[in-house]
């Protein structure tokens, strides 16, 4: 995740919001996270995910979808089933998954000095 904002189309279209305290385990945590983002950008529906993590282990992660069957669809992936359990074995201590249909969306860029409306990113 080279960007820090997803660039995302008009509204409506799904964000799953996954936020979660870490165990402290590393152990192939990062390189999980990175195969999964991969996987992620190649599955049909899927439009871009945004990440933050603290140093207190506390993070949150969104993917935005374009449908609730897109979601269902990545929910199924084999290789996110693994690193799902994997998630739940050895790196999380608590999480919580929640699903949103995005309605609206704007943004402020300080460069553009202007709002930016559904569709453009704020940069």
């Amino acid at each position: 995740m080279n960007e820090p904002f997803a660039r995302l189309p008009q509204p409506p279209y799904y964000a799953v919001i996954f936020s979660s305290t870490r165990t402290g385990v590393e152990e192939g945590y990062g390189e999980t996270a990175d195969r999964m983002v991969e996987l992620a950008g190649r599955q049909p529906g899927f439009l871009g995910v945004e990440s933050v993590r603290g140093a207190d282990g506390f993070g949150i992660t969104v993917s935005y979808w374009e449908s609730e069957e897109a979601i269902r669809d990545w929910r199924r992936h084999v290789e996110h089933e693994a690193a799902r359990e994997r998630g739940r074995a050895e790196w999380y201590r608590h999480f919580e998954l929640r699903v949103a249909r995005v309605e609206r969306a704007y943004g402020w860029d300080r460069e553009g000095g202007r709002q930016r409306g559904s569709g453009e990113t704020a940069r």
